[in-house]
Order: C-alpha cells, then structure tokens, then sequence
C-alpha cells in the first residue's frame, strides 16, 4: 500500500509580509495569493519493520532511523521529523509509526512559491490520509503553521500553509488570537484567463533563506521601525486595492498595484532587493513589463512579471538572454490532495 500526497504552490500577489504574527496580532493582515500549477509531493509506504526512513529526492537526502515515539530533529530533514514528532504525539497517543516517506518538489527551496511550508501540508494530508485523521483545511493549515512556527522555531508568515491547503485565489484575513478567513474570489473565466496570459515567471537562479529576511521584518515591526511600519500598512492597504482591481476586470489597476507593492515591499526590510533584482526589473519593463515583483519574502527565486499579453514573446524571449529561467503559469482551483495506492 502506498499513501501518495500533493500540494500546490503559490504566488503572492500582495499583502505579503503582514500575514507575520508581530504584525498581524497588532494590526489584522490581508493576503492576496493564487495557487499554481507546481507541487510539492509526498509518499509513504507503511512497513512492519520497526524502520523510519526519510528520503527527499530533490534535496539527494535520506535518513534512516529506528522507530521511536519521538525522533531527533534532523539538520538536512527538520520539516520531515517535526512532523513526525507531532503526529505521534498528538494522534497516536505516543505509538511510533513504522514506513518510509519520499518526498520532492516542482520547485527549489528559496524560490519564493511557498515550497517548504507547502512540503509541510503535503505530508501532513498523507499523514492524515493514512491514519485517518480527523483533521478538516483550516485544521490542516494550522497545524503545519504550529509545527513550523513553534516546534521548529521557523520564522516565516502564515499565507503559505493555507494557500497549500485551500487552493486557488484567495484573499487572507489574519487576525489575533490566530483567526484566519479564507475568501475565495470567484473571478469570471475570461478575466482568470486574461490575468494568466499576462504573467511571466523568471527564475532567478538565487535561492535564497526567507527566514533572515522575514527576521528582519519582525525586528522592524516590533521596534516600530516608523518607514517599514508604514510599508507595511501600504502593503496591507494595497491587497485590498488589488482584490477589487481583479473583481472590475481592472486590469491597468492590478498592474500599478503590483508596482507599488513591490516598492513598498522593499522598503521593509534592507535585504529584500538587490542591485541584481533592481537592474532584472529594470531591463524587463525596457523589453515589455508593465510591472514586476518578487514573489515570496524577496532576496531571490521567482520574480513575477506582468504585461500586455501581445508583448509576452518579446519579454520571454529578453529573459532568456538572462542566466535562469522563464516559465509560463496557470492557476490551480484544487488544494492539497491525497489518495492511497494498493
């Protein structure tokens, strides 16, 4: 038997940043965000062998332990075991599980899709899937942001576990005491199709650590660091902006928006941009852009371009003079799914 799991990745499209708890649990956080066509997959195979073993085949790394109630939380694997650790504890009283899990990803680590905390909701419904669990979305996406935010002590927002887990295009309220609504936006099918025809994907080959980036951000926002706060609430501000933009087929208001959010986004933490990215912006609104901006926490991975669907050629193929590479995206409606394999 065989227990097969995947999740969807994202693209942030604004508010990123304030869906951080020093923010959000002071100010409330609004997310805009669509999952895409990239997962982030998982398989377990149960065995009678008293034997765990971890494989990430993307990542080249396995390990290999024997069955125990809790593991020692892995360097190469720390999202593998902390998951472990928690599903023994808190749903099967205690009692080690015996199987071996591999798990990979469409996209890199760093590159700015939301791929580990995506990883965490995939192996969470392939848990979930082969035991059973009672565990319903919203229940799913909490859990992986608990054992990420505080088992493992991750910095890191909380849009990503529930984009993975709900799917589609939603915008996020997040709120204190750990309240989250997730509204789905029923866009009309000619303007999801026009917003897909207009978006480009770069990877810029600089997989970077978000955690130091959004570090930074939690440093600013609890000293009330006056310019990045108010950045913040720009970014804030701007997702709700974007929203409405989408829903009127207010196609010139989406794009200005992504501008100023990008512009806003950098001016939170120092590390978010670089000569590099600022120069990649630059040269893309030369060959076509109308907008651009990282998605994810910035520093690197996947930059996202908007543009009039006539210049899209023009852009990719400027682009491809560029070291990384250009992809094309569709949105997904479905979040993550498991099934089992006899």
């Amino acid at each position: 038997m065989f227990i097969r799991s995947k999740a969807p990745l994202r693209l942030g499209f604004a508010g990123g940043g304030t869906d951080i708890s020093a923010y959000y649990n002071i100010y409330g956080g609004y997310v805009l965000n669509a999952t895409i066509d990239r997962y982030a997959y998982c398989t377990i195979e149960p065995n009678d062998n008293n034997k765990i073993e971890f494989c990430a085949a993307d990542l080249e790394a396995t390990e290999k332990y024997n069955a125990d109630a809790e593991l020692p939380v892995s360097s190469k694997l720390k999202l593998h075991t902390g998951i472990y650790n928690r599903i023994v504890r808190d749903f099967c009283k205690g009692k080690p599980l015996s199987f071996k899990m591999t798990t990979y990803s469409d996209a890199p680590a760093g590159s700015g899709l939301g791929s580990s905390s995506t990883m965490v909701v995939a192996i969470i419904k392939a848990f979930t899937e082969w035991l059973n669990l009672p565990l319903g979305e919203y229940d799913i996406a909490s859990l992986a942001y608990t054992i990420e935010r505080q088992d493992l002590a991750l910095a890191g927002g909380k849009q990503d576990q529930y984009a993975a887990t709900f799917g589609g295009l939603n915008f996020m309220e997040f709120d204190k005491n750990d309240k989250v609504i997730v509204n789905p936006l029923r866009l009309k099918r000619w303007i999801r199709n026009e917003l897909e025809a207009s978006l480009v994907l770069f990877y810029t080959g600089v997989s970077r650590e978000s955690a130091a980036i959004i570090q930074n951000q939690i440093e600013n926002t609890e000293n009330k660091d006056g310019q990045s706060l108010e950045n913040m609430h720009e970014l804030k501000k701007e997702a709700v902006i974007m929203k409405e933009s989408l829903l009127k087929a207010d196609f010139d208001g989406f794009s200005q928006c992504l501008k100023r959010t990008w512009l806003a986004k950098k001016r939170t933490a120092y590390s978010i941009s670089n000569s590099f990215l600022d120069k990649l912006y630059d040269d893309a609104v030369l060959s076509g852009a109308k907008s651009a901006k990282i998605s994810g926490a910035g520093g690197g991975g996947f930059m996202m371009l908007y543009c009039n669907p006539c210049d899209r050629v023009k852009l990719v193929k400027s682009l491809k003079e560029k070291e990384g590479n250009v992809e094309t995206v569709s949105f997904t409606d479905e979040g993550a799914q498991a099934w089992v394999i006899y």
